[in-house]
């Protein structure tokens, strides 16, 4: 029975993700920083192993992935996908806890889950690494500077990743969902529609017509494509960056 590890995954996309991987049999183990998200999960799928940890938090995720790995004695997907949006405005503007904070949650979360990852996994010779990363790990974003910059920081530790790994047989892949449809959405174009002077509605349509399909993702589209990239029909496929976006044109508009 594969068995799968997804961080952030108490919500959005990433308790779409463990419910898409529950459903094909994987066992399956969340964490995430939010209690009530943690608490909702074990309530509706008690199938799905859920912990409340911070993956900024090493001291927590080495409790969280210790148990997981006396319990399991490996693993065999990781979906580092815990992320936050991070503030809005010009740089200028930004206050440097607020940047480092986005940067720590998004980057440095990914460093601690995958440091875990690849000992366990170049130890057994196998293995599949999935990091979310976003189109805005592939185009420059204005007044979203430290998001933008711990996305492509991602889509570098996805290519080196996949050199230090490959040998050893373990994949390692990034997807960059575009935008994607949902709560967390919805606060970012409030976030960005108050940084900006626009109104929300005028945010959203700039989104859709910067994507050549004039559509938003959904949790679907995203979750099907982690699941091949999981499978042994994506098996040669590492060190790639997968836009599930619709085809961004342009993310300024």
């Amino acid at each position: 029975m594969t068995r799968v590890l997804i961080t952030g995954g108490a919500t959005g996309l990433g308790r779409a993700m463990a419910e898409g991987f529950a459903a094909q049999g994987a066992r399956v183990a969340v964490c995430d920083a939010d209690p009530a998200a943690v608490a909702a999960l074990q309530s509706d799928r008690p199938d799905i192993r859920a912990a409340q940890a911070d993956v900024t938090d090493e001291a927590a995720m080495g409790w969280f992935l210790k148990g997981l790995e006396d319990d399991w004695q490996g693993i065999d997907v990781v979906c580092a996908n815990a992320g936050i949006g991070g503030p809005a405005g010009r740089i200028e503007e930004l206050d440097y806890t607020d940047w480092m904070r986005c940067i720590e949650v998004n980057l440095g979360g990914v460093f601690l889950t995958c440091r875990w990852a690849a000992r366990l996994m170049r130890a057994q010779g196998s293995g599949a690494i999935i990091l979310t990363s976003s189109t805005s790990g592939q185009w420059g974003v204005p007044l979203r500077s430290p998001y933008v910059a711990a996305k492509w920081g991602i889509v570098g530790l996805t290519k080196t990743l996949a050199m230090e790994l490959g040998p050893a047989g373990v994949r390692v892949n990034a997807i960059c969902p575009g935008a994607v449809e949902g709560d967390r959405m919805e606060r970012v174009v409030a976030m960005e529609a108050a940084a900006s002077g626009k109104s929300p509605d005028e945010v959203r349509a700039q989104y859709v017509r910067g994507v050549s399909l004039r559509a938003w993702v959904n949790a679907k589209d995203v979750t099907e494509t982690v699941l091949w990239l999981a499978s042994p029909q994506a098996r040669m496929i590492s060190g790639q960056v997968i836009a599930i976006d619709g085809h961004t044109e342009s993310m300024v508009s």
